[in-house]
């Protein structure tokens, strides 16, 4: 016990001093003008200090890493800047959704869960994305999810539930708010039954057929939100090729009919036709810097959240890969100015990663090369650091193992040990997917409930009620079939409460309010303060 209080106290040490520096710690100096024009912040969604910690493990230890034992991008912004911590926990709750959080960054209020851009009262209130418009400031938002979704959401629309996507994409384009929208969540945007015409005669409809999207409408009116958006001034694209040419300071570009391809698809050119997030942040950037009162963008990585929801580590590895190339892309960029912010940071953490020692596998005596030959022999098997290849290296996501093993004619649990021992480094049994499959009675039925409507649900036998999303407990079940391999625990398939990171890029005297321990409204209130928006 005295042990561990003395390995707390350390951290908590460590922290606090991390937190409290305002100095560069890399002999490149930060310029120190506080005037800043700019804010760019980065949101990795449900990036905890673990999935941050996962990142720079691959980034030095890793032995096929792709950064060659180089630090991160996050690590360099965090070595040339400042790091915090903050809390961002909802008004009344212990634990917050995306929705919640986001809202609290945008607007500096405390929020309720599952709102979006309202406070606990219900309110609208005025988010800095809309402040900064009204300052004659450009603004964008960038999401690798759909741009209806929860994060981008917060900052440019109002409505008492995330779920109001249809109603958000609408509000998003009347209230005028936004000049840069890239993201995927095209469904949103076409009106109910909605067909290309055989000749097209808008904009819209001419970029949609050149990029030949699935065209399925979410919507239940006939709006045609697209058909607005041209109205109201905004180029088109729906490819990357359509992205590198679009010339105009307002753009509205929608890649794919819900969420845009995961970190694994990108990587391996599955979509070809989308952009990557590191390519619609820097068009982003590109587009908006030529306002000359400055401007305000959010970017998000929104899915490794949901790779931390899925308990799919090789995926979240992958995930936080991406969102770590587009930091870089916006350092490089703020790197040349002395009039921009960038801010790092997440909404909450997602899943309670971690890494483990166990008693699988145990490690055999070896003979150190020291004088007296020591043999040596640890007693658990505390990872080997191949784990971090092999998790990259996986080729699916578990979600596309799923559906790939249910595709299949043959039966369920052959499917599924076959796609997955293709696709990971980490095998399963017929047993283990024999568990996997395995149902019964969903303890926690509620008719009509948009997670828990189900009266059957794949059998999770310890913590059961923390894996509320029933659709993904397979893939929870994969994760927990694979983690004694990959030395991973998970805790939930939900979010935590875990302080996330705060890490800030800028103008000396301008990043130091950031370096401390803080909450999410605070830290919503220091982006305002920082453009001069309150």
């Amino acid at each position: 016990m005295k042990f561990i209080k003395m390995i707390m106290l350390g951290y908590w040490a460590a922290l606090l001093c991390a937190c409290s520096s305002a100095t560069p710690t890399q002999t490149t100096q930060v310029k120190t003008s506080a005037k800043i024009k700019n804010v760019i912040l980065m949101i990795g969604d449900g990036m905890g200090p673990q999935q941050v910690g996962l990142l720079q493990e691959y980034a030095k230890r890793a032995p096929q890493s792709i950064y060659h034992g180089q630090d991160s991008a996050i690590a360099k912004l965090a070595n040339l800047g400042v790091v915090g911590m903050s809390l961002h926990g909802p008004a009344d709750r212990l634990v917050v959704d995306s929705a919640c959080s986001a809202t609290q960054l945008a607007t500096g209020e405390p929020a309720g869960n599952e709102m979006i851009g309202l406070n606990r009262q219900g309110m609208a209130v005025h988010t800095i994305l809309e402040k900064a418009k009204a300052k004659g400031k450009a603004t964008g938002l960038v999401s690798d999810t759909r741009i209806t979704h929860a994060t981008p959401a917060a900052f440019a629309a109002h409505q008492i539930h995330r779920s109001k996507e249809n109603d958000i994409a609408l509000e998003m384009l009347t209230n005028g708010q936004v000049d840069v929208m890239l993201s995927g969540g095209l469904r949103h945007f076409l009106p109910k039954g909605y067909t290309l015409p055989s000749t097209p005669i808008h904009h819209f409809e001419q970029g949609l057929k050149a990029a030949a999207l699935p065209l399925a409408s979410k919507r239940t009116d006939t709006q045609n939100v697209l058909l607005l958006a041209e109205q109201s001034g905004y180029e088109f694209a729906f490819s990357k090729q359509q992205l590198n040419q679009a010339k105009s300071t307002k753009v509205l570009g929608l890649f794919a009919s819900s969420a845009m391809a995961d970190a694994i698809e990108s990587k391996q050119g599955e979509k070809p036709n989308e952009p990557t997030l590191s390519d619609m942040a820097m068009h982003a950037v590109k587009t908006l810097s030529q306002n000359d009162n400055g401007f305000f963008l959010m970017i998000e990585g929104g899915q490794i959240d949901w790779a931390g929801h899925n308990n799919d580590a090789g995926t979240l590895l992958n995930e936080m890969v991406k969102f770590d190339t587009a930091v870089e892309a916006v350092l490089n960029w703020a790197a040349k100015r002395d009039d921009t912010l960038v801010v790092v940071t997440a909404d909450h953490e997602t899943g309670g990663f971690g890494f483990s020692y166990n008693a699988v596998d145990l490690p055999q005596a070896e003979v150190l090369a020291n004088p007296n030959h020591d043999r040596y022999q640890p007693n658990f098997n505390f990872g080997q650091l191949e784990v971090l290849d092999k998790l990259f290296t996986q080729s699916k996501s578990y979600q596309n193992m799923w559906s790939a093993a249910q595709a299949l004619k043959t039966p369920l649990a052959e499917n599924l040990v076959n796609v997955v021992n293709a696709a990971s480094e980490f095998k399963i049994a017929k047993t283990d997917a024999e568990t996997i499959l395995a149902t019964s009675k969903n303890a926690f039925f509620k008719r009509g409930h948009s997670s828990l409507g189900s009266e059957t649900a794949s059998t999770i036998n310890d913590f059961s009620s923390f894996y509320v999303y029933l659709a993904e407990r397979p893939l929870n079940l994969i994760g927990r079939a694979l983690s004694a391999q990959q030395n991973i625990v998970w805790s939930t398939g939900t979010h935590t409460h875990t302080p996330v990171g705060v890490f800030t890029f800028g103008p000396k005297e301008a990043i130091r309010p950031f370096g401390q321990m803080q909450t999410h409204v605070e830290l919503g209130k220091k982006l305002q303060t920082a453009l001069n928006l309150e």
